[in-house]
């Protein structure tokens, strides 16, 4: 039997939380009690006005294939709402729904990245930018998000990175996995140079609704890049649906249809019991999500605080999403020593800041997306492990 792997399969990364995770789990069946920081997942359910219409889209029959970008109701929710939100207006040709929003991050890239295209990237990041990028041939240039610049970047540093050659600048604000938050200015320099220059704008917006401060602002609301940008948001964070598999894009319809003709031939289609749902999601009742982020503000004020009581730990307060990013130079321990240390001696899972590239070197990620019971725990933990200032 043949056992040779295409090559391309040697540059496609993976998401460490999910080994993290396993290696939690294993120490688990054990006996040894984990506090679990690792995951990037709500613990709230899904509110119940959302289950009751994926319960009675199931019972009414839809089941069945549906069309490849998705039911109508449900882009034009999408549309209403962006609209809303963003005060950016897309039609509902302009929407593709997808089964989750990591689709979106493939789709729109192997749809235009080729060998030697260059890709500029967050860094630290979500790490599939990473991946994908090598993967479909593209060269990625990290922009290094800096501690001291709040976790984001100096313009005129990201303009030193564009060549001829850049195709495609992705952004992440409210970023995974810093919290930080890339400002109006910055934006509006990235927006003038994108036009400039010629390049294409992945804006991943997942987390723009979980914010503490201020209004989020997308790229796509500015001058000339409506046209040059794709907008990724999804139901997973905000609605607590990650196992509900339901993300979208917003962009320029050309681009759009052929995002679609690889949707076609990778997934065919999203669930329609789950685009239901997610139409529910954004017509329906708000007030859990706004609890949700409310509860999140407290989690991040608590474990902020507890991670500077920590000896040899300093964290700043993220501005969004649901992640501390504290630097742990102090402890004399590098990211991934650190990490392993955290679980395997104290039962506390984090990620190693590296895992989101070279950048998060001397920084840890762990999730407040869990019980203010569990955040104490792991405080605590931590506290006996390095000591407290």
């Amino acid at each position: 039997m043949p056992r040779v792997l295409a090559s391309r399969m040697s540059r496609l990364g993976t998401e460490t939380a999910f080994e993290v995770l396993a290696r939690a789990k294993a120490l688990e069946a054990t006996g040894k009690n984990i506090v679990h920081l690792e995951i990037g997942e709500p613990d709230f359910d899904t509110p119940a006005n959302i289950v009751r219409a994926g319960q009675a889209a199931l019972g009414s029959g839809h089941t069945h294939y549906v069309a490849a970008a998705g039911l109508p109701e449900l882009r034009a929710a999408i549309t209403a709402d962006s609209a809303r939100a963003r005060g950016v207006e897309h039609s509902a040709a302009e929407v593709l729904v997808c089964p989750g929003a990591k689709p979106v991050m493939f789709y729109m890239i192997l749809a235009l990245i080729e060998d030697g295209d260059e890709v500029i990237y967050p860094n630290p990041g979500f790490p599939i930018y990473e991946s994908m990028i090598n993967f479909a041939g593209g060269r990625a240039v990290p922009v290094p998000l800096l501690e001291e610049n709040g976790f984001s970047f100096d313009l005129a540093a990201f303009e030193k990175l564009l060549t001829p050659r850049t195709k495609l600048v992705i952004l992440n604000s409210p970023s995974n996995p810093t919290g930080g938050v890339l400002s109006a200015d910055l934006l509006e320099g990235i927006a003038r140079l994108a036009v400039e220059r010629d390049f294409w704008v992945l804006s991943d917006e997942i987390y723009c609704r979980v914010l503490y401060e201020g209004k989020h602002s997308s790229i796509a609301a500015l001058p000339g890049m409506r046209e040059r940008t794709v907008i990724l948001d999804g139901f997973s964070k905000i609605y607590s649906m990650t196992g509900w598999r339901l993300g979208y894009a917003l962009g320029p319809k050309e681009l759009i249809n052929q995002m679609t003709r690889l949707q076609v031939n990778s997934a065919s289609c999203t669930a329609p019991f789950t685009q239901l749902a997610g139409c529910e999601a954004l017509t329906g009742p708000q007030e859990q999500p706004a609890h949700m982020v409310a509860v999140f503000r407290q989690r991040r004020d608590r474990i902020v605080a507890g991670l500077n009581a920590v000896r040899g730990v300093s964290c700043a307060s993220p501005a969004g999403a649901f992640y501390a990013f504290p630097n742990i130079l102090g402890t004399g321990m590098k990211s991934q020593p650190c990490a392993d240390l955290l679980l395997n001696e104290a039962g506390v899972a984090v990620l190693p800041g590296t895992s989101f590239g070279a950048h998060g070197e001397g920084h840890i990620r762990l999730s407040y997306a869990n019980s203010m019971e569990n955040i104490d725990k792991a405080l605590a933990r931590m506290e006996r492990l390095f000591g407290r200032k």
